[in-house]
């Protein structure tokens, strides 16, 4: 089989959609032994090694590296001689879109909350999939979701037929496993965190992951609950996020509240591990990588009950409302205060996080790749 792998979201920092195309990349690279040709393409060219775009601050600069080739010629002819040296290769893109120059190939829907929650998105985002996903959806040949939640929800959205999608659940890295107090208290130290003595939630601060729920039902736990267990968002600023940052910076003022802004990828396993409990009240996930990698971490996980969450959880996590403050404060004081829940979810967790690697997910994906070829 002869596979082409679009690479565009490797832009570092990693964070989700670009966490998933460089575990593809990088285990595809382990399996090369299993396929006849192994290309990847970047913004329309080809990349030699897709670990040089991890080592820079700048994609742009990545491709006049060597190994890189950017054409230059009128757009016509260029896409005629992309589209000459792809023949014969089955193409992936891990993100929504196919290049112009592809006809046909496989595409990689994360969710639809764009579609579902337009609110909840920058107006640009929504302007770039209602410019180019129907292109995309009448060019592509198969589906693949991260989650049975989303192919269930593209089928009934877009109308595509159920043998046309593929659900593959995404990994947790190895590097997210329990670790007792000695491995983590000085790097969690650093931050002024102290081992089991904190709540955790990372996420970046947008509507749809409902922080600002999360943040109301935590002010709403008892005072000595809340100081004893200071919570702790880490993640990246997002977008619509004004109001939130007001009531973060409150809770900072009032010491129940710690903001650490995104998190580097080394420190973020430590970070995990060293939490008494995982909070993810997001209201709709395609797949919800945060709580996978929190269970593997031996952190007991509360969640939502809704979209792709359950799914994940798969019976290790204490499912909420979001919307509802009273269920939400009330899940929260569970997952901090039951024991015999708490030690059940541990076990129960880490179980579940050990099925799914990236391993597995790279290897269904070529699966599928290769029912194509």
């Amino acid at each position: 089989m002869k596979l082409i792998l679009a690479v565009d979201a490797l832009i570092p920092p990693l964070t989700g959609i670009g966490r998933y195309a460089w575990e593809l990349a990088s285990h595809y690279q382990t399996l090369r032994d299993d396929l006849d040709s192994m290309r990847f393409f970047f913004a329309g060219r080809w990349i030699g090694d897709p670990a040089e775009m991890l080592q820079s601050q700048r994609a742009e600069a990545v491709a006049s590296k060597r190994g890189a080739t950017h054409v230059r010629m009128p757009e016509r002819w260029h896409r005629w001689r992309m589209q000459r040296e792809m023949c014969g290769h089955i193409f992936h893109s891990p993100n929504y879109f196919l290049p112009e120059s592809v006809n046909g190939g496989i595409v990689t829907v994360h969710d639809l909350s764009v579609f579902k929650y337009p609110e909840t998105h920058p107006i640009a985002r929504i302007k770039h999939f209602e410019n180019g996903f129907a292109s995309t959806l009448k060019r592509a040949s198969h589906l693949i979701t991260d989650s049975e939640a989303t192919r269930r929800e593209v089928i009934d959205y877009f109308g595509w037929s159920a043998e046309r999608i593929t659900a593959i659940s995404l990994g947790a890295r190895p590097e997210f496993h329990p670790r007792d107090v000695r491995e983590v208290a000085i790097a969690l130290s650093e931050y002024g965190l102290v081992y089991g003595e904190y709540s955790l939630c990372v996420s970046t601060l947008e509507p749809r992951k409902r922080i600002d729920r999360l943040l109301a039902a935590y002010l709403d736990l008892p005072s000595s609950l809340r100081m004893r267990y200071p919570l702790v968002l880490a993640g990246s600023a997002g977008w619509l996020s004004d109001s939130l940052r007001e009531q973060i910076e409150r809770g900072e003022r009032d010491g129940w509240l710690r903001y650490l802004g995104f998190v580097e990828e080394a420190f973020l396993p430590l970070l995990y591990s060293g939490a008494r409990a995982f909070l993810f009240p997001s209201v709709y996930e395609g797949f919800g990588l945060p709580v996978l990698e929190a269970m593997a971490s031996g952190v007991p996980v509360l969640t939502s009950n809704s979209s792709s969450l359950p799914e994940v959880a798969s019976g290790a996590a204490w499912l909420a409302e979001p919307d509802d403050h009273d269920l939400l404060r009330e899940g929260i004081e569970r997952v901090l205060c039951d024991a015999l829940w708490r030690q059940a979810a541990i076990t129960r967790g880490v179980q579940v996080a050990s099925t799914l690697t990236w391993e597995r997910c790279a290897k269904r994906t070529l699966e599928v790749c290769r029912r194509f070829a």
